[in-house]
């Protein structure tokens, strides 16, 4: 079943937002929402947060994981 997490991602304009974007969407299996002005990331998965952690690291920006929603 599909879990709400809340993610620290240091996003500091749209392209770093548009990043986040692409690598969930190449992820899937996602629904999420971007909160840029706070530097969050929402995810809605079933997928191991370790997963999405990693996926959020590759946008090459500092990310962490601050728990369920």
């Amino acid at each position: 079943y599909a879990t709400d997490h809340e993610f620290f991602v240091d996003m500091t304009c749209e392209g770093c937002s548009g990043a986040v974007t692409r690598v969930l969407n190449k992820l899937g299996g996602v629904q999420f929402e971007i909160d840029l002005p706070n530097k969050k990331v929402f995810i809605e998965s079933d997928k191991d947060t370790d997963v999405l952690l990693e996926t959020l690291k590759k946008t090459g920006k500092a990310a962490n994981y601050i728990g369920p929603k």
